[in-house]
């Protein structure tokens, strides 16, 4: 009996071990750019990207661009069908600046795009998926970039009154917010590289301007939400980063592994640490080296105490997109300094590289699940209990086969990570996000790699929609609440 009784209790333990929270949502995620198409419909206006993909088609891995995308202006019914399929608590979607206001500015805003997001918000809620929304995810308005865009400290007004008019718009079914996605992204691999629209390479200078610009228009945008409409709407809002993990690649690099992940912190430090600021570490690095190259201030640009105040404190929830995980070791000279896709190899004089026995996806991306748990543990242990929401994660290939198994194991060991940073490391993880619910397309890889959990045929006219092995296996996951 004793026996019996044990055996019992294990079973029960293991199968409460496997589930998930009361509470913890799932989700899928799109952007604008990447599946609404219909590029000049109606009185939307051109953004960063139209410019970027039509003046610049070789820039692009298969010479294409977003001008339809997956039609999904006019096919969000299908969208939204999908959601009800998968059982979807959430849908991540961005709004696209210049499809709301076509001049950029909150003086027009178009009937048209208005209806749009109305029709997507409403048809997601009378499905009983409740709708996340982005405000920015990198398609700026390009009247706005000919004005210098995110260099240009105008923008954190221009971007407060386009949240206004989000927030005035649809602020009354709309509970999650994100301000700003992958400012890692469009400030610092942008303008370090030149490779992403607006295609204008100023490393060290013009990542670091957007980079202020960027966390001062999400802490405007926050506090205008807190001051005007939270007690009315009682929603949240928050940003979220591309976040990788860095472990050294020996013993001794433990240093430069931490240097990196204090760099991959530059958009976190500022909001969540008691402090605020920049972090301390890449602030002295990067005026030290700025004194070197014989500026005469640092090439990044200081925070007045004022707009430390203003934001630090600035989120609800710390967003986190995660796909990968880097090696990190010392540069022995500069020819061997990688800066496509992780940002701060030359400032921190860094080379990254992947362990052979990580699985491979597509290009940059290697599978590395623990990598999203030790991030998750360290966020944590740095910040404080803080609301954790998984954003992105996902697995692309350049394989069109809808029997994906190898997509199904990378979410499947990753939600796996998840649960063990929730059971055993308390982490307040609440959300997961699959990206991407639908094959679309990846910016400079075109449509080359598949990041869909759903298939999209290119070729029929229709643009027909088709479930993989992966979304059935998410279905199940969402459905029974465990892995």
């Amino acid at each position: 009996m004793y026996w019996l009784v044990v055996w019992t209790s294990l079973v029960t333990w293991c199968e409460a071990a496997s589930k998930f929270p009361d509470g913890f949502q799932f989700g899928a995620a799109t952007s604008a750019y990447q599946v609404e198409g219909a590029w000049n419909a109606s009185d939307k206006s051109p953004s960063i990207w139209d410019v970027y993909v039509h003046e610049n088609p070789s820039a692009i891995a298969d010479h294409s661009n977003g001008d339809v995308a997956c039609d999904s202006y006019h096919l969000w019914k299908k969208d939204i069908a999908l959601a009800r399929t998968l059982r979807l608590n959430f849908y991540r979607f961005s709004i696209s600046w210049p499809r709301l206001l076509p001049e950029g500015f909150s003086n027009k805003v178009s009937i048209d795009g208005t209806r749009y997001y109305n029709n997507l918000i409403n048809g997601l809620l009378s499905n009983g998926i409740e709708p996340v929304v982005t405000l920015y995810h990198w398609d700026l308005p390009q009247n706005l970039q000919d004005l210098g865009g995110w260099t240009n400290i105008k923008i954190v007004n221009w971007f407060e009154e386009y949240a206004r008019v989000a927030f005035t718009l649809f602020g009354d079914r709309v509970k999650t917010w994100v301000t700003i996605n992958e400012p890692m992204s469009f400030c610092n691999l942008v303008y370090e590289t030149g490779l992403l629209a607006p295609g204008i390479a100023s490393p060290g200078i013009g990542e670091n301007l957007c980079a202020k610009n960027a966390l001062l228009s999400h802490a405007k945008a926050y506090r205008l939400y807190e001051k005007k409409f939270r007690d009315k709407y009682k929603g949240q809002v928050g940003l979220t980063d591309q976040h990788v993990w860095y472990e050294p690649k020996t013993p001794g690099q433990e240093r430069n592994a931490q240097l990196a992940r204090d760099l991959s912190e530059l958009y976190t430090f500022p909001i969540f640490s008691d402090i605020g600021g920049w972090p301390p570490n890449i602030e002295f690095i990067i005026a030290k080296n700025s004194r070197a190259q014989k500026y005469s201030s640092s090439r990044l640009p200081a925070f007045t105490e004022e707009e430390i105040n203003l934001v630090k404190g600035s989120a609800d929830f710390f967003g986190v997109n995660y796909y990968t995980s880097r090696l990190v070791e010392e540069a022995c000279h500069h020819g061997q300094i990688l800066v496509w896709p992780f940002s701060g190899s030359r400032e921190l004089n860094l080379v990254f590289s992947s362990d052979p026995t990580w699985q491979p996806c597509y290009d940059w991306l290697v599978s590395y699940p623990p990598g999203i748990r030790r991030l998750m543990k360290s966020l944590t242990e740095r910040y404080g209990n803080i609301e954790i929401k998984i954003f992105e994660n996902g697995f692309g290939t350049s394989d069109t086969t809808l029997n994906d198994t190898m997509r199904v194991k990378y979410i499947k060991d990753h939600l796996e990570q998840i649960l063990l940073s929730i059971r055993e490391d308390g982490v307040n993880v609440t959300a997961y996000t699959a990206w991407s619910l639908i094959d679309n397309f990846e910016w400079r890889s075109g449509y080359k790699p598949r990041f869909g959990i759903v298939h999209v045929d290119y070729n029929d006219p229709k643009l027909k929609r088709t479930a993989r092995a992966s979304a059935c296996y998410y279905a199940d996951v969402i459905k029974k609440r465990e892995v």
